[in-house]
């Protein structure tokens, strides 16, 4: 470790003592024009990039969540195999032993295939950055041209930089070149675009007219069909409505009629009743005097 970062140290004061050199040699020459950026400032402004970070962070979680639960599968099946090897036999001991380095192996293999030196995640990174790359140093190059800068360093890099003058840092000219390339390229998108559909409906056969036509015929029938369904549904709904009613109704009149029924035979019951009293009252006074009169 300690051997590595000596190494990395010497690589950088190398690199330094070459850049130097060579600016001094030119500097002999002629006046030289120098600017620099920062390379992690710029991408961390570059909604593009950091689209593609947050898609290849999800993607790094996604693989890390299945080689950890894998990992906590194989621990578990190492802690069973461990507590229960008293009691097992040698074949299946051996068997179960073969199950778990098989598994270590898939394992290996799928830490290599997701962050192996040509894994998944260098290539959806490539994929995903490099475009991005491209717009920045793209921008760069129109700028270090229409400026005439000789060199253009870049500050987030390996290479020391002892001293900066913020006035040689064209960063956020390479943001805005950036901005205005993207509007760029979403206008000609736009016009495009336009320009395609217009040529389209220019393009238009009679036979493809004929066949929208038809379409719209065939929409249109279908639209008038449900609506007559739904009409009729609501015919028939209103019509077992008036039913309900009706019958309701009619059931109502029908207790009220028979109410009435029982009411008047209760009353002819009533007077018939009354009448015989009458008539028995009578011919018991009828008796009564006819009596009194025999005893005189």
């Amino acid at each position: 470790m300690v051997f590595s970062k000596y190494s990395i140290q010497m690589k950088k004061i190398f690199l330094l003592g070459v850049l130097l050199f060579t600016v001094t040699t030119f500097w002999s020459q002629r006046n030289q024009i120098i600017a620099y950026i920062d390379m992690e400032y710029i991408l961390e402004n570059v909604p593009e990039y950091l689209q593609a970070q947050n898609t290849l962070d999800a993607k790094i979680a996604k693989w890390r969540k299945k080689l950890d639960d894998q990992a906590r599968h194989i621990e578990v099946l190492k802690s069973d195999l461990s507590n229960e090897k008293a009691i097992l036999t040698k074949d299946l001991i051996e068997e179960k032993e073969e199950e778990i380095t098989i598994k270590q192996e898939e394992l290996r293999r799928l830490e290599s295939l997701y962050f192996g030196p040509n894994g998944d995640m260098f290539l959806v990174r490539k994929q995903l950055v490099k475009p991005i790359q491209d717009q920045v140093y793209n921008a760069i190059q129109s700028i270090a041209k229409r400026k005439k800068y000789d060199f253009v360093f870049d500050k987030s890099s390996d290479l020391v930089m002892l001293y900066s003058n913020k006035k040689y840092d064209i960063s956020e000219l390479v943001l805005s070149n950036i901005d205005r390339t993207r509007l760029s390229n979403q206008k000609k998108e736009e016009r495009k675009k336009k320009k395609e559909k217009k040529s389209s409906n220019k393009e238009l056969s009679e036979r493809e007219k004929n066949i929208l036509a038809e379409k719209n015929e065939a929409l249109n029938k279908k639209n008038e069909e449900q609506q007559a369904k739904l009409e009729e549904a609501r015919a028939k709904q209103k019509a077992q409505a008036d039913k309900k009613a009706a019958d309701k109704e009619a059931k109502k009149k029908a207790i009220a009629d028979k109410r009435k029924a029982l009411q008047q035979q209760r009353d002819e019951k009533r007077k018939l009743l009354k009448e015989k009293k009458e008539a028995a009252r009578k011919k018991k006074e009828q008796e009564k005097k006819e009596k009194e009169e025999d005893n005189n």
